[in-house]
């Protein structure tokens, strides 16, 4: 039975994002056609005998919505474009010379724009300082280098339609590690970047024990610091501006399945998944919400056996996608075909907790999810080691080493009976990602792990002609509990979203869930913005000493913004006054041919008295000069044009157009302060600046705040009193002060400005189109 779409945004997004056209003209007329190309695709490696049936199981799979294969999947299989089906990539090691550096860039290049994020460790790049041998040169350190990465990210962006992510790590013992941690301070620097510093367990240790840390570089030993301080430094920066996240390294290689054969420094920008050098990850997720049966009622429970054998067919589906993808470098299928790797997740938990009446940060809560996960573990390693028999185990396999794995250790008897049996077909198989968009997609579940966000709210869509139109969207629990009780409103303590929550239950949530994933968790741990800057720095030990291997923690900010951030009282609109079709117009106007002048334009004299005032603006390279003409009517100073100059020329075709309309108002006299005003209520959708302890919103608001200064100085004709109050909105570099940051400033989406964001691990996601900072 074709599917149908569960609600307006699921349709939006399976158009926008996953709807395969050829030459404007769509291949898939319905969702189910998206799901049938899918499901071709993947059986398309099963022996012709069987194909057919293949296809039609992983096709019922997903046609249920039980299960969602990564974005990339749904987006490229069977597109015949030059696309990677992976969502996940690591990138080589990083050489300590300039050729290996931009050999780097150019792989980092090709993988992106295949379609695929990437994460990278600069750890190996010689820290700042530090002696270029054969150059008599010192080298610029990895953050440097990093600028080099970002500005490629910018550029494919600039080029294509998706967003680049980059993850980037660092060791805590490198000697730029401060540098590192500070990075994002600047709003303006490695915005294509998430950060993580690789945190091992005895730097761990040295913060446990107040003792001193050696910060060092192929063994020489550069700075010694108190562990407790770098510690410090590191949730500060999260506490300032949401970077950089943790990954407990040391835990991650020690609980690989592989780690007798790899080596992990990095994961991919989501941090679900760490990986190997060219280490590459496909993604999946059981929609949990779709197993459980009786929702609202006493008798509500998770089909077991259902979710099993769903878990089954999604493992061979997605080891089948190994062999269809295309990869971007040729290292990256040599290292995937030879392990395997795959990446099952859920999503929808939160929704399911809530159909069995169960509070999401309650014991109760935990135990379920961490008993739902444990079973489709055991199924997954079962299917896996089911396929080996048929196809062969991966190559890379080693029956001894892979069977003291600890995560192979707690399987049931069958399922490590059949590993020692059979051998296994993917080396690693468990992974919860952030499920943004197929979260969407399948009627606005409850995201990947995360708690409901909100049950409902309202969307913007903008239309291509005509105005724009609101949409209530609403959460799939929520929406199908009041469609079951004709519109009436849920009540209980099951009811809980993300606002009702403390830190600690995320941890907890995460913990319990992460004893049954091989890989990682991508999880977000919102924080209030009031927390205790201590409390804040505690909860990454809670995050070790429970067993994580990762830890994001969010909390609204100056520097990042908030998220889900709901403009409070819009300005109003200013209203056109009504006008009398008779009255007659004022005395200073004139009448040319149909044009009626409501006042004579101000002739420019040969000589005028003016200043140029010069305003840097955090997000360019180069200085604006703003110059003020002034002209003098009955005793009075008042400006007469404006003109703005700068080298940087992204700039010159609005600064042009600007100047003219303002200098064409100025001319026209009266009261122009509401040039002023207008050009202030101007924001960036990428955020404005701190500048001197007020926030402008934008280059165009420091504009109008100019012209402000400059009218009120002039009614007092005294230039040094011009001078100063100029000096209040001109300066050179951006101050953040906290003593006026009272409220964190709204991020908008880039794509459609709207300010309603989530945040999934270290993912932004657009409630109102979808957009992620992800890709």
């Amino acid at each position: 039975m074709p599917h149908e779409f569960q609600a307006p945004i699921s349709r939006s997004i399976w158009e926008q994002k996953y709807q395969l056209s050829r030459d404007g003209q769509p291949v898939d007329a319905t969702l189910d056609d998206t799901f049938w190309r899918v499901a071709r695709a993947a059986a398309s490696v099963e022996p012709s005998v069987s194909r057919d049936v293949w296809a039609k199981r992983f096709h019922d799979a997903m046609a249920g919505l039980a299960f969602l294969p990564g974005g990339r999947i749904l987006a490229g299989a069977e597109a015949n474009r030059d696309v990677t089906l992976f969502n996940c990539f690591v990138l080589g090691r990083i050489g300590d010379d300039l050729g290996a550096i931009f050999d780097s860039v150019r792989e980092a290049a090709l993988t992106m724009q295949a379609g695929g994020g990437i994460g990278h460790d600069f750890s190996t790049l010689r820290p700042r300082g530090a002696p270029v041998r054969g150059v008599d040169a010192t080298a610029s350190g990895p953050v440097s280098f990093m600028d080099v990465w970002d500005a490629m990210c910018a550029t494919l962006m600039s080029a294509g339609q998706r967003r680049g992510a980059m993850m980037a790590t660092l060791r805590c013992d490198h000697p730029g590690i401060e540098e590192f941690i500070a990075a994002k301070s600047d709003p303006r620097r490695l915005r294509n970047f998430n950060l993580s510093v690789l945190v091992t367990d005895a730097f761990i240790a040295a913060v446990k024990a107040n003792g001193s840390w050696d910060l060092s570089f192929e063994g020489r030993v550069y700075k010694t610091i108190p562990a407790r301080d770098l510690w410090s430094k590191i949730a500060r920066s999260n506490y300032d501006y949401a970077e950089p996240g943790v990954i407990f390294i040391d835990r991650v290689n020690a609980a690989n399945n592989l780690s007798y054969c790899e080596t992990i420094h990095a994961t991919n920008p989501c941090g679900e998944q760490p990986l190997p050098p060219y280490g590459a990850c496909l993604l999946g997720s059981l929609n949990l919400a779709q197993f459980v049966a009786n929702p609202f009622t006493p008798a509500a429970a998770l089909d077991g056996a259902r979710l099993r054998a769903v878990t089954g067919i999604a493992v061979r589906l997605l080891d089948n996608v190994i062999d269809v993808s295309r990869y971007p470098l040729k290292a990256q299928e040599l290292e995937a075909k030879s392990k395997r790797r795959i990446g099952l997740g859920v999503t929808g938990l939160a929704d399911a907790l809530i159909f069995l009446g169960v509070h999401y940060g309650s014991k109760a809560a935990r135990d379920l999810a961490g008993t739902w996960m444990a079973a489709i573990q055991d199924a997954a390693y079962l299917a896996s080691a089911e396929l080996a028999a048929g196809k062969g185990a991966f190559p890379a396999y080693d029956k001894d080493k892979f069977l003291s794995s600890p995560n192979v250790r707690v399987l049931s008897d069958e399922t490590r009976g059949a590993i020692a049996k059979h051998g296994i077909r993917n080396g690693c198989l468990t992974s919860i990602a952030p499920t943004g968009t197929i979260s969407l997609l399948a009627g606005n579940v409850s995201s990947g792990v995360e708690p409901v966000f909100d049950f409902r709210y309202q969307r913007r869509i903008r239309a291509a002609s005509g105005p724009d139109r609101e949409e209530v969207v609403e959460d799939y629990a929520y929406a199908l509990f009041r469609q079951l009780n004709n519109g009436q409103e849920p009540k209980g303590d099951a009811w809980v979203s993300t606002a009702g929550l403390t830190p600690h239950d995320h941890l907890a949530m995460q913990a319990a869930l992460q004893a049954h994933v091989d890989s990682a968790i991508s999880k977000t741990i919102n924080c209030p913005a009031d927390i205790d800057p201590a409390g804040f720095e505690t909860l990454y030990l809670d995050a070790f000493d429970l067993g994580l291997k990762g830890c994001t923690l969010f909390r609204p900010n100056n520097v990042t913004g908030a998220v889900l951030s709901a403009l409070t009282t819009p300005p109003p609109t200013p209203q056109p006054q009504p006008v009398s079709p008779l009255a007659a117009p004022p005395a200073s106007a004139r009448t040319s041919a149909s044009v009626v002048y409501m006042t004579e334009p101000l002739a420019r004299e040969a000589v005028l008295d003016g200043h140029t005032y010069k305003l840097k603006w955090p997000g360019s390279d180069h200085a604006f000069y703003i110059t003020i003409n002034d002209i003098v009517r009955d005793g009075r100073r008042r400006p007469f044009e404006i003109f703005i100059n700068t080298k940087d020329l992204t700039h010159y075709a609005w600064t042009v157009a600007l100047t003219r309309m303002i200098s064409a108002v100025f001319r026209r006299g009266g009261d122009v302060s509401f040039v002023a005003e207008e050009l202030k209520a101007i924001f960036d959708p990428q955020g404005g600046h701190w500048i001197a302890g007020s926030y402008v919103p934008s280059l165009i608001a420091a504009v109008g705040g100019v012209i402000e200064n400059h009218l009120a100085a002039i009614e007092d004709n005294d230039s040094k009193t011009q001078r100063a109050a100029i000096a209040s909105i001109v300066t050179t570099a951006p101050q953040v002060d906290q003593k006026h940051a009272t409220a964190p400033r709204i991020l908008l989406c880039p794509r459609c400005s709207q300010p309603n964001f989530k945040m999934e691990g270290q993912c932004r996601i657009c409630l109102d189109c979808g957009y992620s900072s992800c890709g």
